[in-house]
């Protein structure tokens, strides 16, 4: 079986992660997930391996984990911050730095305001618009992260408005 450790930022409770590793591991890969986010608060799954920690000055090791990942967390930060999320990502990781985000699009915005009757959280009201407001397009993710110390990066987009994007971090890994 093949082990990969990967640190999730910004877990929360780390609904994804934690599936990830479910389903590779029907295929024989396990997955060691550590979640870290920024409140103790937030870290509500208390069988894994969770620590609070700050995203851009990240408490590990160089090269502690295979991957480093984040799932719509980018889009909460500047430009400025993308680079050094990136770059702490990049220091302790051994592989790639992946990000899943929302991009911003004039009908993802429009999707998000139709969909406002059924929000039932006053925080989801204000959250879904200001994250689209605040989301990067596939474009300027890629000429932000060309100010990282990457070797490579992938960016493909998905539906309802996602991308998933891979940063390398060894040149002989990057395509």
């Amino acid at each position: 079986m093949t082990t990969l450790s990967l640190l999730e930022v910004a877990a929360g409770e780390g609904v994804v992660p934690l599936a990830t590793a479910a389903a590779l591991a029907k295929a024989g890969i396990r997955v060691e997930v550590t979640l870290l986010d920024r409140a103790a608060s937030h870290l509500k799954n208390r069988d894994r391996r969770a620590i609070a920690g700050d995203a851009l000055a990240l408490p590990f090791s160089d090269g502690s984990f295979d991957l480093v990942s984040s799932t719509l967390f980018v889009h909460h930060l500047s430009p400025d911050e993308v680079v050094r999320f990136v770059n702490e990502g990049l220091r302790v990781c051994r592989t790639a730095v992946l990000i899943n985000d929302l991009v911003r699009h004039p009908a993802h915005w429009g999707l998000v305001y139709a969909g406002m009757p059924l929000y039932r959280s006053r925080l989801t009201r204000h959250d879904a618009p200001a994250s689209v407001r605040q989301a990067y397009t596939v474009n300027e993710m890629r000429v932000m992260l060309r100010k990282s110390s990457a070797a490579g990066v992938e960016i493909t987009r998905h539906f309802l408005f996602r991308m998933g994007v891979i940063v390398w971090k060894d040149a002989a890994v990057a395509k």
